[in-house]
């Protein structure tokens, strides 16, 4: 009886140290990662989301327009810790987010837009989404991630939203992850996202 209980217990320990380290491992390895929580109060900055462990960050010094906002309390139950708070821009038309990246990287770049009734008013988004001077897409869903493959240029990138119509322009999660090079290569040009097929029995939340 003795020896099943150190047993068990020895097996306990095992398991809580493997935990740990592979959170530690989670958490830590994001080299030339970019997760930006837009809309985030500094004074919050920089946390570790608790769905992924990976670090997030506000974009304060990544733009110097836009006003800050938080979803309606009705969705925040169904929306991720990045996506609760959201940068909005009401005045001009075109706003850019200016960041800093790697020359010659392969990024998977993602722009996540949560609308969640910020504003009381029920209005439905329609606006652009530039990489650089090129249209990336139209962003006219009230929750929805946009995706896409680029190798940058140059050690800057400027990502913008641009107002179409009466609907205000807004963005919640800014992403940058940095990719090998022999991975979704592409001669020139970048590569939007069309699908994704995970195959595979595990519930663990991909990064």
């Amino acid at each position: 009886m003795w020896t099943v209980r150190r047993t068990m217990e020895r097996h306990c320990v095992f398991v809580t140290i493997f935990v740990l380290i592979l959170h530690l491992v989670q958490a830590q390895n994001q080299t030339g990662f970019i997760s930006v929580d837009c809309g985030l109060s500094p004074p919050e900055s920089p946390y570790n989301a608790p769905q992924t462990g990976l670090t997030y960050t506000s974009d304060t010094g990544l733009i110097n327009t836009g006003k800050t906002g938080r979803i309606a309390k009705d969705f925040e139950p169904f929306v991720d810790k990045p996506a609760l708070t959201m940068r909005y821009f009401p005045d001009g038309i075109r706003n850019c987010y200016n960041l800093n990246v790697t020359r010659d990287t392969n990024y998977l770049i993602k722009a996540t837009f949560v609308y969640g009734n910020y504003d009381g008013l029920n209005v439905d988004p329609n606006f652009d989404l530039y990489l650089g001077p090129n249209l990336w897409t139209t962003v006219s869903s009230n929750d929805t991630t946009e995706e896409i493959i680029h190798v940058t240029k140059f050690n800057s990138l400027q990502i913008c939203l641009v107002k179409t119509g009466i609907s205000i322009p807004f963005i919640n999660v800014l992403e940058l992850r940095p990719l090998k090079k022999n991975v979704y290569a592409t001669q020139s040009g970048s590569l939007k996202y069309l699908f994704r097929m995970y195959v595979s029995n595990s519930s663990r939340r991909i990064r």
